[in-house]
């Protein structure tokens, strides 16, 4: 079985809206406002190119992302890795030409069929509202979570607040920076 790796920017809040500076959130960029740059807090997206070998999107971040990544350096292994977007709107004509082979998923019973499928791990960025539906249907295997010292109140949240049992993590690697960013990678427990 393949892992499904969730990686996100999250405010200490919660908050993982717009942390690039996408249009509509009033706090927009907040991972770029009055944060300094430490490089190696950053360390762990280069390490998830190099691990990962599939990359899982919700519509709306593979939208945002597939206008820009296809042609930056900073993201250059995600071009010819696989990627699939999970949607019930977005049609073979919505898929960029130049971001490597791309599949639409229609639900998360696929996404649990991609995960028996042969293969290393599959790296999800952004994605809030998928983010949500796999944790809550259990299909997250792993955390990698780059916590920024802010308190943003309102926003799309990394995790949904529906009622259910409890779920238990186990802390794998963490580490703290100068900047005050935590790096936080957690297994599920199953």
């Amino acid at each position: 079985m393949r892992t499904l790796i969730s990686s996100a920017f999250v405010s200490l809040d919660g908050v993982v809206e717009a942390p690039g500076g996408e249009e509509g959130y009033r706090n927009a960029g907040w991972t770029f406002k009055d944060i300094e740059f430490v490089t190696e807090a950053f360390a762990l997206k280069g390490a998830e190119q190099e691990q990962a070998t599939a990359m899982l999107l919700g519509r709306t971040s593979y939208e945002a992302f597939s206008g820009v990544w296809p042609g930056m350096a900073d993201f250059a292994g995600y071009k010819a890795m696989p990627k699939y977007v999970v949607s019930t709107t977005l049609t073979e004509d919505g898929l960029v030409d130049d971001w490597g082979d791309t599949t639409i998923l229609r639900s998360l019973d696929e996404v649990a069929a991609l995960k028996e499928t042969e293969g290393g791990p599959i790296i999800m960025h952004g994605s809030a509202s998928l983010n949500r539906a796999l944790s809550d249907a259990g299909l997250i295997d792993r955390y990698h979570l780059l916590v920024f010292p802010l308190l943003l109140g309102a926003g799309k949240r990394l995790f949904s607040a529906a009622d259910k049992d409890a779920q238990k993590l186990k802390l794998v690697e963490h580490e703290a920076y100068a900047n005050g960013i935590q790096k936080n990678v957690f297994d599920v427990v199953r």
